[in-house]
């Protein structure tokens, strides 16, 4: 870590003290420690980052909470991919609006991408005026300097940056799983691509150091992880920007060497940048899931090319067809837009053979939504929307299908699957993810949640099964339950 990075990191430790000055306060005056809720909205570098904020504010004294009912502190850590997510965070807004009528001392801040965009700060600042704290994407870093700046103050504090290239290590963070995490290896995007909002919020790329990405991951196995989830708006392009360069398949090989570490993920992946070099690693990797997110976006070359996705409908199929000669049982999934100024039922058609030949284990399919300050906003052909929900309707159809289709393969299948939580609609069934990303319910034992079994997907459902856990002989546990609970998987 520069030196410059270690003192802005001692620097914040120094706010920290002062927040737990303000909570020694607030817990003599109520007989409890004050409550912080955070809520996230939007992708896997939001969850990371609101991990570090929540361990921020527990290193400061606050309790935490899931109720923003019962908090003296919310903080929503907002996304501005589509117009819904912006609408969602002022709709609860105005339920926090009630609330701090009720209770006064409440504060309330906002951070994250929507933040970024000025025509939000305008409308917060004028029809918002109770929220206490706003930053943004680049100054996360700094939340325990602006948390101590607003329990002093009684005015709304706005501190936005434009950019920045700074990369802080060893801030607090409080992880939501034991046994999995979330690891950030760059920061920002060079895309552009005319849709996507999220260079001007994130910033321009910037890699961290692999010495300290290591660090991290070596230090979260010995806490107890097992799984961690390399994170980048475009992985691919990891490494570039470093003053001694170094790929994403190289960062790969390395993070494989740690001991204990049983799987790695990383997304999203661009197609323009996936290499061979990441084809041949992720063949011979022993660590690397089977499952790799490949965002398509459209099917048709004129849509493409309007997007700036640089590459061609051929061009992605070709590189799907390297992926599955390589890795033969590999699971891909995708991201499809359906509305993309100037798009025709012809260009979905165009979507939908790519589906088709693809035969994609999922997609998460979107229709299109205009953000302010990029080029398809200012594109005058946007799609009517009666023609934008009849080829959503279409495609989505063709999605399922294709995907239950893929799904029905693994049928009477024995896996390996991290069990990650007791089942939410039955308490004597616990939930496991396989390395190819699909979910299985089955019954066991709440002991073990972090644990890696094998289990026998019995009955498809489409997008997840029902199964058996099984011991690695194939034999099936019943009454030996508790005592391969007690004697093998907890030891």
């Amino acid at each position: 870590m520069s030196n410059d990075n270690m003192m802005e990191s001692e620097r914040q430790e120094e706010y920290i003290k002062k927040c737990q000055i303000y909570v020694s306060a607030f817990e003599a005056e109520h007989g409890r420690l004050p409550k912080a809720c955070v809520v996230t909205f939007g992708c896997q570098m939001n969850a990371r980052d609101s991990e570090k904020l929540c361990g921020i504010l527990e290193k400061a004294g606050y309790a935490l909470t899931d109720s923003e009912e019962e908090a003296d502190f919310v903080l929503y850590n907002t996304c501005t991919v589509r117009d819904n997510a912006n609408q969602r965070v002022y709709g609860r807004l105005g339920c926090l609006n009630s609330l701090k009528k009720k209770k006064p001392h409440l504060k309330i801040a906002l951070c994250g991408c929507m933040m970024q965009e000025q025509s939000v700060i305008e409308k917060i600042q004028k029809s918002y005026r109770f929220v206490d704290l706003i930053f943004g994407t680049h100054n996360i870093f700094q939340f325990a300097e602006l948390l101590s700046a607003m329990l002093s103050s009684g005015d709304m504090i706005v501190d936005i940056w434009e950019g920045t290239d700074k990369i802080v290590e060893n801030l607090p963070v409080k992880r939501k799983y034991s046994y999995k995490s979330g690891v950030n290896i760059m920061f920002g995007c060079n895309n552009f691509c005319s849709y996507c909002i999220v260079p001007y919020v994130r910033g321009r790329e910037r890699s961290r150091e692999p010495r300290e990405i290591l660090r991290e991951i070596e230090a979260l196995v010995e806490d107890g992880v097992s799984e961690v989830m390399l994170l980048g708006q475009n992985v691919n392009s990891y490494g570039k920007n470093l003053e001694n360069p170094m790929s994403f398949a190289a960062l790969l090989k390395e993070v494989e060497k740690i001991e204990g570490l049983r799987r790695i993920r990383f997304m999203t992946s661009h197609p323009k940048d996936l290499s061979d070099e990441l084809i041949e690693v992720m063949q011979r990797s022993t660590k690397i899931c089977r499952h790799l997110h490949l965002p398509l976006q459209a099917g048709s070359d004129r849509i493409l090319q309007a997007m700036n996705r640089r590459y061609t409908k051929a061009q992605y199929l070709a590189l799907v067809d390297r992926l599955k000669h390589a890795i033969p049982d590999i699971a891909i999934t995708t991201d499809l837009i359906v509305g993309f100024p100037g798009e025709t039922l012809a260009d979905v058609e165009e979507t939908i053979d790519v589906v088709r030949k693809v035969q994609f284990d999922n997609a998460f399919t979107f229709i299109y939504s205009p953000r302010t300050g990029t080029p398809a906003a200012a594109m005058e052909n946007q799609v009517p929307e009666k023609t934008v929900h009849e080829g959503f309707d279409k495609l989505l159809a063709v999605v399922q299908e294709t995907a239950k289709e893929r799904a029905a393969l693994l049928q009477g299948k024995v896996m390996e699957a991290l069990v990650e939580e007791v089942n939410e609609q039955d308490p004597a069934f616990v939930t496991g993810r396989l390395g190819n990303n699909m979910l299985v319910h089955f019954k066991a034992d709440r002991r073990l949640v972090g644990k890696f079994v094998m289990v026998s997907l019995d009955t498809c459902h489409g997008f997840y099964y029902t199964g058996r856990m099984v011991d690695w002989l194939g034999q099936t546990k019943h009454t030996r339950l508790g005592k391969m609970v007690d004697n093998q998987w907890l030891n």
